[in-house]
């Protein structure tokens, strides 16, 4: 524990410095198997409780030796570029789960373990459950997300993870659908065009009705051909999933 600490780095957002004891708790929290775990893979996303406030908790694989030396020491943790590609994103008008910060614990010049941070979502569906369940507001999700995907592509950025478990949505009633999005360490900066804009879909599983919308969307946004987007944006995800994505 005292080692941890002593390499341990906490970047809080200015509105909750008060959280700094719980953030530089969270290495002995998760040694400790504490939170509940809501996803175990690559990566693990707990949800914690701390004085009322539910928090999802990512903790990133640990690198490869090669790379604990370069985010050590050479380039932003995968945990720190979470964290301001999503003040980023808050900041041009995109939703994503409220950032509070992240931790990085270093061992000399090697990373070992690094976390962010965020407010739980209050979004109870993900793209993928379109897929599972049938939603009255289905062409909504389908028409926001073109929007929201063009409002990214017109600010020159693009999510290279641009797939179903990714995007969040809730919905009070068919014209009220809000959007989030996760999952941000990653992303693409730099003009976007016509087809790299709906190369960046490919990865979204899609009927060719819900392409539709979303091509519609899309295209009104940038100023370019339903028609046109709406070919490649289904010839793009025919290389994925080399079917048609089915429902239900």
């Amino acid at each position: 524990m005292i080692n941890l600490l002593r390499f341990l780095r906490v970047e809080l957002h200015p509105e909750y410095k008060h959280l700094k004891e719980f953030l530089t708790s969270m290495p002995l929290r998760f040694h400790n198997n504490e939170g509940k775990v809501i996803y175990k893979g690559r990566n693990e996303l707990r949800v914690f409780e701390y004085q009322g406030q539910e928090y999802v908790v990512k903790s990133f694989k640990k690198p490869i030796l090669i790379n604990r030396i370069v985010y050590g020491i050479l380039r932003p943790t995968k945990a720190k570029r979470s964290y301001n590609n999503a003040l980023e994103l808050l900041h041009i008008g995109i939703y994503t789960p409220q950032p509070i910060g992240y931790v990085n614990v270093r061992n000399g010049l090697f990373l070992n373990e690094s976390y962010l941070v965020t407010l739980k979502s209050l979004c109870p569906y993900t793209w993928n459950d379109l897929f599972n369940k049938k939603f009255s507001c289905e062409e909504q999700v389908a028409r926001a997300t073109g929007r929201l995907t063009a409002q990214l592509h017109n600010h020159q950025l693009a999510h290279k993870d641009y797939g179903r478990g990714n995007i969040l949505f809730s919905f009070e009633s068919e014209n009220n659908v809000h959007l989030e999005l996760v999952d941000l360490n990653r992303m693409h900066r730099g003009p976007i065009n016509l087809v790299h804009g709906c190369k960046n879909l490919e990865r979204l599983p899609a009927t060719p009705q819900m392409h539709r919308w979303i091509a519609e969307e899309y295209a009104q946004a940038r100023g370019f051909d339903v028609e046109k987007c709406y070919e490649l944006i289904r010839a793009y995800r025919s290389t994925q999933s080399g079917k048609i994505d089915g429902k239900y």
